[in-house]
């Protein structure tokens, strides 16, 4: 059996520890953890990375941006 859990690391707590224990009850367990990286998870969806990528090409060719009038930030 595998799990793939997503989580911050202040849910890592007794909870999570007694839920792990049941889910596996007397198996031996490989526990890897590496942080996730953002920029992946967003990537996974198509439809998202599409929109994504589409975005990063308007930015780069300096199209559909939103400027915010400067003299708010003085």
């Amino acid at each position: 059996m595998n799990a793939v859990y997503h989580l911050d690391a202040d849910e890592l707590d007794e909870t999570f520890l007694q839920g792990l224990k049941q889910t596996f009850q007397k198996r031996r367990l490989e526990i890897i953890v590496r942080e996730e990286d953002a920029t992946e998870y967003l990537l996974s969806s198509p439809a998202n990375r599409k929109q994504l990528l589409a975005t990063l090409e308007d930015v780069e060719a300096g199209r559909n941006l939103i400027v915010p009038d400067q003299a708010l930030f003085q």
